[in-house]
This record gives C-alpha cells, sequence and structure tokens, in this order.
C-alpha cells in the first residue's frame, strides 16, 4: 500500500536515524493516512478515499463536494 494522501499528496519522508555514537542509518517517515468513508451529495454516492489527518481536516474546512471536485478534475479515481 502506497503511504499517499489523495487530498494532500503528501508522501513519506526519508532521513537517517541517529544513534548514541552518531551512527547514520537510513529510515522512512510514514505520513499518518487513514481509509476514510465519505457521503457525497453531489454523486449520490459514498466514496473511499486515502487521507491524511491534515486532509481530514481540510476536508472539514473545504466540504467533501468541493474536495471532489478538485480531485475528478485531476482525474483521480474514486
Amino acid at each position: 500500500m502506497s503511504r499517499t494522501c489523495q487530498v494532500t499528496g503528501a508522501t513519506p519522508g526519508f532521513g537517517h536515524r541517529i544513534s548514541h555514537s552518531h551512527r547514520r542509518t537510513k529510515r522512512r517517515f510514514d505520513v499518518n493516512v487513514q481509509h476514510k468513508r465519505y457521503r457525497v451529495p453531489s454523486l449520490g454516492r459514498s466514496v473511499r478515499l486515502t487521507v491524511s489527518a491534515r486532509g481530514i481536516k481540510t476536508i472539514d474546512v473545504r466540504g467533501i463536494d468541493a474536495v471532489v471536485t478538485d480531485l475528478l478534475r485531476k482525474g483521480v479515481k474514486l
């Protein structure tokens, strides 16, 4: 599963773990993505989205209709 938010486009970041002796090893900062089901009145059905915590806040502010319209314009399959 790709840890990518469909609303914000957030992807994992990469960096280093640094031990006490200051040795560096690769690590990955995953995005807090969750599967959420939203009822979209304009489509007349429910839509399941993979969204990050910031994406959920974006949907709360802008509304699901506006967010789904932007996703459809970008060509995202819902």
